[in-house]
């Protein structure tokens, strides 16, 4: 059941990343390169992602700055930018594009506080499917014999304990997005 177990504490870990990866890629009012970096570009008939053709870095207040390395992917960069869904069109300037993001209205920073609660709520939801599912394999293993009632209410214990660890982890990155979101 030990392995089991950890399998299960490892699975938690990676849903917290994943959600955390994600709320990394909703603007916000600060810029950041996860916003672009993994964009795809149509260069030379290949889809390749933005940070594999340019470095990216942040220029305060708003800006992202994308140093493209070849002089014939700053036009397929940009379209790529233009076509990508965030609303913005790059200022090219030789080899370097500009981001500037624009404020957040009222009604973008309630829509996008909805959404980043909507995917909480996902990976919350995930995280009980699979607390059941590890209570339901050690339900399954007590009635077998393989260990006492006892052992069985500890590996239960410790689901709860790694399954509550966890859910505060999502409720203090929503938190932190909440906040990121309303300056």
């Amino acid at each position: 059941m030990e392995p089991e177990l950890k399998n299960f504490e490892n699975q938690l870990h990676d849903l917290a990343k994943k959600l955390l990866d994600e709320f990394l890629s909703i603007r916000t009012n600060r810029p950041t390169t996860k916003l672009v970096e993994d964009i795809k570009v149509l260069h030379y008939g290949e889809e390749i992602p933005i940070k594999s053709l340019a470095s990216l870095s942040i220029s305060l207040p708003r800006d992202i700055i994308i140093s493209v390395w070849d002089k014939g992917a700053v036009g397929p960069v940009s379209k790529a930018i233009e076509s990508s869904g965030l609303g913005m069109s790059p200022t090219i300037e030789g080899n370097v594009l500009r981001l500037t993001l624009p404020a957040l209205t009222e009604e973008r920073r309630a829509d996008l506080i909805k959404l980043i609660k909507k995917t909480a709520e996902e990976i919350r939801i995930r995280v009980r499917q699979m607390r059941d599912e590890i209570n339901k394999k050690i339900k399954k293993a007590e009635d077998e014999d393989q260990f006492g009632e006892s052992e069985a209410f500890k590996f239960k214990e410790r689901v709860q304990k790694s399954v509550d660890r966890t859910n505060g982890e999502i409720e203090k990155l929503l938190n932190l997005k909440i906040k990121e979101i309303s300056e």
